[in-house]
């Protein structure tokens, strides 16, 4: 039942959570330049606990009991930001809070192919585009300030020239979920500053070196069926 969620959740060290089924937000990135820069939408925290006010974090809430996660994260984010959610693309999620009695935080990856105009609502003091690499610096909400490490995404940049690679590089910039290996933002080769990436229908190994070669496969990339 929608609503069925809000409300506080005691943890068994007597901390609050908000959520009685849990609670999940949206990191949405969107590109700032075509080359390795990605802005990241962040509300600067109206109300919550007394610790939590002041702090920037991502848009979310209360699931519902019926509701997964990308459903939560996505109606919260429209109701926090007015963001259009027809714009926006999941691309992974992670637990990225789990407290002693069990209440956890779903944080759902997206992107948005350009910076979407948000209205803010009595939650949020302010509403703003961030560059993901100042977001570190920022005063952050305590528990996205410790999920912030696993939900980054470094810049790698696609190697190639066959016409598979010319393919993916329309596609980008994307997110791209690696699993246990956290995230990476994929750009074009044109101006590398960093780690490279190619595509590959061969065998991947579990744990790629971060000082390596990134492998992926094409459905990592491509979001629905390869093209012909």
């Amino acid at each position: 039942m929608r609503g069925d969620g809000d409300g506080w959740s005691r943890d068994l060290d007597g901390v609050r959570h908000w959520g009685r089924f849990g609670a999940a937000g949206l990191l949405l990135r969107a590109p700032l330049d075509e080359y390795g820069g990605a802005a990241v939408l962040l509300q600067l925290r109206a109300r919550g606990r007394a610790d939590t006010r002041g702090t920037w974090t991502i848009p979310g809430g209360a699931r519902d009991s019926h509701e997964s996660a990308v459903e939560a994260a996505l109606r919260e984010a429209w109701e926090e930001t007015r963001v259009d959610l027809r714009r926006v693309i999941v691309r992974g999620e992670r637990v990225s809070t789990t407290a002693i009695g069990g209440w956890t935080y779903t944080t759902v990856v997206a992107d948005a192919a350009a910076l979407l105009p948000t209205v803010h609502d009595r939650e949020s003091d302010e509403l703003r585009w961030l560059p993901e690499a100042e977001i570190e610096a920022l005063p952050l909400h305590p528990d996205f300030r410790a999920a912030w490490p696993r939900l980054r995404a470094r810049p790698v940049y696609l190697g190639g020239d066959d016409e598979l690679h010319h393919q993916a590089a329309r596609t980008l910039p994307r997110t791209v979920d690696l699993g246990a290996q956290g995230f990476v933002r994929l750009y074009r080769s044109g101006a590398p500053r960093g780690r490279t990436a190619r595509l590959t229908e061969g065998p991947i190994p579990f744990y790629q070196k971060p000082s390596e070669e990134l492998l992926l496969r094409p459905d990592q990339v491509f979001d629905q069926q390869q093209p012909a």
